[in-house]
């Protein structure tokens, strides 16, 4: 039987834009941890979502990484939860479109840094003992005022609080089982 090596995608050359925007995709993942040795929790299914370290400075982020043209948008989430987080599940619904300037991804295509980024819920089935991007990247489960607080950038923050908790009530309080298949 052959392992399989798992590569992160690199290089802007396949990217997609609009409107001087760099197009982006990323997922909140989410899993029901169990509360134990959490001495403030006593609910055995705690909502937790997965944040990653940035490589660029302090904060936790949410996975998230260019569209590329050869892919759906759905489908470059997915990959980007893979290459940087180490995470496969379930790619529930969209959360919202979140604009915000990169810093580190200006180009002659988005020479201000311009990006907007789809954003997903994606419900956490496996964590991979190796990914393209452990050997820089670190993954932390946290409960969603952990995550507010330690979340390096506002548009995340705002996808967190307006768009993933939003979405869980609202499919809570229509009676969705998110664990199951969507």
């Amino acid at each position: 039987m052959c392992d399989l090596v798992l590569v992160a995608r690199t290089g802007r050359l396949q990217q997609r834009y609009e409107a001087g925007c760099r197009l982006v995709a990323g997922c909140i993942p989410f899993r029901y941890g169990s509360s134990v040795g959490r001495g403030d929790c006593t609910d055995e299914n705690t909502l937790e979502v997965l944040m990653i370290n940035s490589t660029s400075g302090p904060g936790l982020l949410f996975p998230k990484g260019g569209w590329e043209d050869d892919e759906t948008v759905e489908e470059a989430a997915i990959r980007e939860a893979i290459e940087e987080a180490g995470v496969k599940g379930d790619l529930k619904d969209l959360l919202g479109h979140y604009d915000f300037k990169s810093k580190t991804f200006q180009d002659e295509f988005c020479p201000e840094g311009l990006c907007k980024a789809a954003m997903f819920a994606l419900f956490v089935k496996e964590e991979l003992d190796s990914w393209p991007e452990q050997s820089i990247r670190e993954r932390s489960w946290l409960t969603i005022p952990e995550a507010v607080e330690r979340c390096r950038h506002p548009w995340m923050r705002e996808a967190l609080v307006g768009g993933f908790l939003e979405w869980h009530s609202r499919k809570m309080g229509e009676g969705d089982d998110l664990a199951d298949q969507s």
